[in-house]
């Protein structure tokens, strides 16, 4: 097959964040059996060196300078923005990246008649799929990534929202723009069970496929040795509102409390672009921001357990999926373990559950003192990593999905 992936995130390297691991490791995978051309976009952190790494896993790379989001902070720009977003249903996020030229250039790719399908990498590039592209394009699949309604309605009902009143008053709308966009395509793509129940609520009228995320073993190595020790590690962007949540929540609230039995214990928060309210956290005993790192497996290897607090975010969660694979011991939120079967009757315990400061401390004291709970943990979740949650297994399904 011919297939045309659009893709505004630039997708190299993949360790910028989950929609770039996702989208390049998808890619790779469809790349094996099928010609891809791929239409990206190059934002000022990507330099030719990228470029051409990525040159060499596509069948062809389009590349354009990535469109400047410089939106007037005043009253009356609010108030139009949110006017043209009642208007015409596209939140203004994704109406700043449909330039004359990008959409030239993908009607023109539509109309040669080379593609068998289209596959968008994240919501956001669904703005590029107009009438041409359905009208010359018959396979048309848009791999959500995670519902923007679904995670905006889950903010407001956690409290975790960065701007509560503009998300209330962008809820109803964000429906609509979700159900709207849906009916583009032909097929839509979640990663987990519970994304897919709440998308065919939004479109019923369109078949919604799950295809999981994955895990580079090659990369993710299983430990060798259990360190023991009081280190924790949290991994993610620290530039994502769930993320930056995340940390706030565990470094000001838990670890505080960990900390009066265990003095020694530390958190690691490990990821790119930390901002400042992350940075702050170093402030804390026992909190190290590191920023970007040549390798998330050693701090992975080196830590007693890896935590996942997170408390907002749709979708199976790459750094959970990691974690697992490097044989680290995981304590996460129902949010953190979404899309994964990690207890229950008949399931051999693979993490600790943990949605309170209470229930995190608990968790931890337990790890802390049982060297048998950790190995188990770690055998438990390696075991169901290899099974079901590799890179290549999600390909296989995703390039089943395009061919119908």
């Amino acid at each position: 097959m011919n297939i045309l992936m659009l893709s505004v995130t630039f997708p190299y390297p993949p360790s910028r964040g989950g929609t770039e691991v996702r989208t390049y490791n998808l890619l790779k995978a469809l790349q094996e059996q099928h010609q891809v051309t791929l239409m990206t976009l190059r934002h000022e952190q990507v330099n030719d060196e990228e470029v051409a790494e990525l040159q060499n896993q596509v069948e062809t790379l389009q590349v354009f300078p990535s469109p400047s989001e410089n939106y007037s902070r005043s009253l009356v720009a609010k108030t139009f923005r949110f006017g043209r977003f009642l208007f015409d249903g596209r939140p203004p996020s994704t109406r700043f990246r449909q330039t004359d030229e990008i959409q030239h250039w993908v009607n023109e790719q539509a109309c040669s008649g080379k593609f068998d399908a289209i596959t968008c990498e994240h919501s956001t590039n669904e703005v590029f799929v107009n009438s041409v592209v359905q009208k010359h394009i018959p396979r048309r699949v848009v791999d959500i990534h995670s519902s923007v309604y679904g995670t905006v309605k889950q903010q407001l009902a956690t409290g975790t929202a960065e701007n509560p009143l503009r998300e209330q008053l962008n809820l109803s709308l964000l429906k609509r723009y979700e159900q709207r966009y849906c009916q583009k395509f032909t097929d839509l793509v979640v990663t987990t069970p519970e994304d897919a129940v709440q998308i065919h609520e939004l479109c019923p009228q369109r078949p919604v496929h799950t295809v999981t995320n994955g895990v580079d073993l090659d990369s993710f190595t299983y430990r060798t040795r259990d360190p023991g020790g009081h280190d924790l590690v949290f991994v993610g962007a620290m530039d994502t509102p769930p993320n930056i949540d995340a940390a706030i929540f565990f470094g000001r609230e838990v670890l505080p409390h960990v900390r009066v039995q265990y003095p020694d214990a530390r958190l690691y928060i490990v990821g790119t672009r930390p901002v400042e309210s992350v940075k702050n956290l170093q402030a804390l005993p026992g909190v190290v921001v590191t920023g970007k790192v040549a390798s998330t497996t050693d701090y992975l290897h080196q830590s007693a357990a890896c935590v996942v607090p997170l408390r907002s975010g749709y979708g199976i969660k790459n750094k959970t999926l990691e974690a697992m694979a490097a044989g680290v011991p995981v304590v996460a939120s129902d949010r953190g373990l979404e899309g994964l079967t990690v207890d229950g009757d008949n399931v051999p315990l693979r993490a600790l559950r943990a949605n309170t400061v209470e229930e995190y401390v608990t968790a931890i004291q337990q790890l802390f003192e049982k060297p048998e709970l950790r190995a188990s943990l770690s055998a438990n979740a390696r075991t169901m990593i290899e099974a079901d949650f590799t890179w290549q297994q999600a390909g296989r399904t995703y390039s089943q999905i395009l061919a119908g």
